[in-house]
């Protein structure tokens, strides 16, 4: 194992597990690999004997404890850094990109950040790429607002995109640039617009995501505050299955570019805290708020492409994650 805070180093060229009897897979660095979404995707390509190293905002400490069959580098820096970049990605035959500095509901604030932080810094990501001639990136797109009020459900990927936030612009716009280097300079991305994903490790503080906050809420014999009536319906993914379609997308040498990722069934808000009720065993109560007019009223999508030519498969359902979701967080807020 080799678990660094601050800096880089170079992938080995060789490098062999504590179990000899392991293959190592790909060397591969994933940027924002520390977070919610980002840890998952962290264990389940270490599962896979991938080694890796997670790119990380500074002072943000490792999730957990590493083992010595896992091959690990934790770096820190800064996205908007070409320098931080480039030793980042140095060694790499694969990129994972995570990192999003804004949130849908707040994103439209401040779009001229949103545009620095998130596309300007992926702009100069990708001509490091080129440079160090890296073809392989996954990128998370978002399956909830680069399509905008849908025209037909369930949403394909051939559907119409009219984002109405600028965290849907920017991520519609990071989508186009990295098909234009495709054409260009032969990168090979993969964009993975991934829909409501739920889990262990959710940052709760954020207040995104409707069954994070529904969970900590409902153990805390506090109400569920909802916008609206509640029956904005959304289309929610357990975490690990998330994590088990990057692990996909990773090795995937197809054709096809853009991914819808999701569960392909949708829950209203509503159908959520009844959800909620069953498997917690509590009764909840909720305070209506009005409705915010950024919110899509219906995002279902179909996630039928990513079936066929991903072979990926969700396989945890809405109570399922959420009973684990629970039991993790029970844990967390000791309740």
């Amino acid at each position: 194992m080799d678990v660094t805070e601050e800096g880089s180093k170079r992938f080995p060229r060789r490098f062999r597990s504590v179990d000899l009897r392991i293959e190592l897979g790909m060397k591969i660095t994933i940027f924002g690999g520390g977070g919610f979404i980002g840890s998952a995707i962290a264990d389940r390509l270490l599962a896979d004997h991938h080694m890796i190293r997670v790119f990380e905002r500074p002072r943000v400490q490792p999730y957990r404890s590493f083992s010595g069959g896992e091959y690990v580098e934790w770096v820190t820096g800064d996205l908007q850094s070409t320098h931080d970049l480039a030793t980042a990605v140095d060694g790499s035959e694969v990129i994972v990109h995570l990192v999003s500095t804004t949130l849908p509901k707040s994103s439209s604030e401040d779009p001229i950040y949103d545009v620095q932080t998130n596309l300007v810094s992926t702009l100069q990501l990708l001509n490091i790429m080129v440079e160090k001639s890296i073809e392989r990136i996954i990128f998370i797109s978002s399956g909830g607002t680069v399509y905008g009020t849908p025209i037909y459900i369930p949403i394909d990927e051939n559907h119409p995109t009219d984002p109405h936030v600028s965290y849907g612009i920017t991520k519609l716009a990071i989508e186009k640039y990295l098909l234009m280097y495709a054409r260009m300079y032969g990168i090979k991305p993969v964009i993975l617009r991934v829909s409501n994903p739920f889990g262990e490790r959710q940052r709760l503080e954020t207040a995104q995501g409707a069954v994070g906050i529904f969970v900590s809420r409902a153990l805390q014999g506090l109400p569920l505050e909802i916008w609206g009536d509640g029956s904005v319906i959304r289309d929610f993914l357990y975490v690990r299955d998330v994590a088990a379609a990057f692990a996909k997308a990773v090795c995937y040498s197809g054709s096809q570019r853009v991914f819808n990722i999701s569960s392909g069934k949708g829950t209203s808000l509503k159908e959520l805290v009844g959800i909620v009720e069953d498997v917690l065993e509590v009764p909840v109560r909720c305070v209506f708020k009005p409705g915010r007019n950024f919110d899509i009223p219906v995002n279902i999508l179909s996630n039928e492409l990513a079936k066929r030519e991903l072979h990926w498969v969700p396989q945890v359902s809405l109570k399922e994650g959420i009973d684990v979701t629970a039991q993790w967080m029970r844990e967390e807020l000791a309740v």
